[in-house]
């Protein structure tokens, strides 16, 4: 199954992605994708979904969906994905494989960091294969 990264939260001050799965009164009811627990998100909590996050590149942005997509393509030639935890130049030297065109003034080994804590994630508890634009307008099953 695919994932639609629209339906993929990042929220603020939560460790972890979540799957969004209904809209409420006051905000958003989510299930963690690590443990699958649910939990309603209030109108102030900073929620951001994965669709909507690109990072900076020479030529302008990157979607995630894309750098994901680059990650997992230099991972499957042998590249070695470093844990986030890794030393900065180890992630640095992989972010010049992966995506050899991004901004080093505007993409932080921070992002960086992020990006990959998300990437594990994706990797374990969902599928690395994205729903595209047309396929959500066309109404396509998605994980």
């Amino acid at each position: 199954m695919k994932t639609d990264l629209a339906k993929i939260l990042s929220v603020s001050g939560h460790h972890g992605l979540f799957l969004f799965l209904a809209q409420s009164r006051t905000g958003a009811i989510a299930e963690a994708l690590s443990d699958k627990k649910r939990t309603a998100f209030d109108a102030h909590s900073r929620i951001s979904t994965l669709s909507d996050i690109a990072i900076f590149t020479s030529e302008g942005e990157m979607r995630l969906s894309e750098v994901f997509t680059a990650m997992k393509k230099a991972a499957d030639e042998g590249v070695s994905v470093p844990s986030p935890k890794a030393d900065s130049a180890d992630i640095k030297k992989f972010f010049a494989t992966a995506v050899p065109n991004y901004d080093e003034d505007r993409f932080y080994v921070s992002h960086m960091k992020k990006v990959l804590e998300w990437y594990d994630e994706l990797s374990k508890y969902a599928s690395l294969d994205f729903v595209t634009d047309e396929e959500r307008e066309n109404g396509v099953e998605e994980n």
